[in-house]
């Protein structure tokens, strides 16, 4: 039943039979994380990375109604440039689907779809989490329900920094979802590798991370894992220079009622232009980071298998 709205490139279709590694990617970073053409460079670029590291690349989208596990070159370049392309979350697939639509997955969407074509691990920038001031608003990603439901391992430089990432990590810690810092103590917060706030486990290789992921998921321990893998040092920005950034974002966002789904885009574009551009940059190498490290984990992964 499920085969009739999915529709997994031969690629990665043949990976996945054969048991290697295949990595899960995102499509919101290509209709509305990036301006063209930059957003196709940056997820060609990324699944060139992911295939010189030994593993297979599967961007997921939603084209015509069907659930597309892994675009083709044509079919991202529409992504990037096409203006009807929706924000698809959990409660967005159904709709979008029968409706036929087109919809850029988001962190949960797309690891909807990974576990539907039997994908484990999952590479994005960073992951949704608690907003600022949602003991008002109530306002929580969908991502932290997906990642304490959905069996994908999920790589990424830790929490956006516009979120409140004590919540963000306490709300994961409830949930029994394990935090762990690739090579690092403290939880990353995208675009600066420190954030205040410890992991629950460093791990310093592939081989270890491999193993405790598939620990979890032979003890039946349902539910993701998230792998704050830090942004580069050369990279970094200036904690100071772009919580300033994200400060003032937040009180113009509130000035102007944006709420909800619209809230991330609207922040991440006002922080791009307060940081005069170095955000983006910051963005694009630390996705890179991310789809070296996540191949090399799911190579490892895939030899255990």
């Amino acid at each position: 039943m499920i085969k009739k709205y999915l529709e997994i490139h031969p690629e990665v279709e043949k990976a996945l039979k054969e048991k290697k590694a295949v990595i899960a990617l995102e499509s919101t970073i290509i209709a509305h994380g990036m301006p063209y053409p930059k957003n196709v460079e940056t997820a060609l670029r990324v699944e060139e990375i992911i295939r010189e590291n030994g593993a297979v690349p599967a961007t997921i989208g939603i084209l015509n109604g069907k659930i597309k596990v892994g675009l083709t070159t044509e079919e991202i370049e529409y992504m990037a440039k096409s203006e009807n392309v929706l924000k698809v979350s959990r409660r967005d697939i159904p709709f979008v689907v029968a409706q036929k639509l087109d919809g850029a997955t988001t962190v949960a969407g797309t690891m909807i779809a990974a576990s539907l074509a039997g994908i484990k691990m999952f590479v994005t920038g960073g992951i949704g989490g608690v907003h600022r001031g949602a003991e008002k608003t109530f306002d929580i990603s969908a991502d932290l329900e997906e990642l304490a439901n959905t069996n994908v391992a999920v790589v990424c430089a830790g929490a956006k920094s516009i979120l409140d990432i004590g919540l963000t990590l306490e709300y994961l810690e409830t949930h029994g979802v394990p935090v762990i810092g690739y090579g690092t103590e403290e939880f990353p917060a995208f675009y600066t590798r420190k954030s205040g706030f410890e992991v629950d486990y460093r791990v310093d290789n592939p081989e270890d991370l491999a193993l405790a992921i598939r620990s979890k998921w032979d003890l039946g321990l349902d539910g993701g894992m998230v792998i704050g893998n830090p942004i580069p040092e050369e990279f970094e920005m200036d904690y100071d220079t772009i919580n300033r950034a994200i400060k003032d974002a937040l009180n113009e966002a509130e000035e102007l009622g944006i709420k909800g789904k619209e809230t991330t885009p609207f922040l991440l574009s006002k922080i791009k232009s307060i940081t005069e551009g170095r955000s983006l940059e910051s963005n694009i190498q630390l996705v890179y980071n991310n789809a070296k490290i996540g191949a090399k984990i799911a190579v490892k992964l895939s030899e255990l298998y």
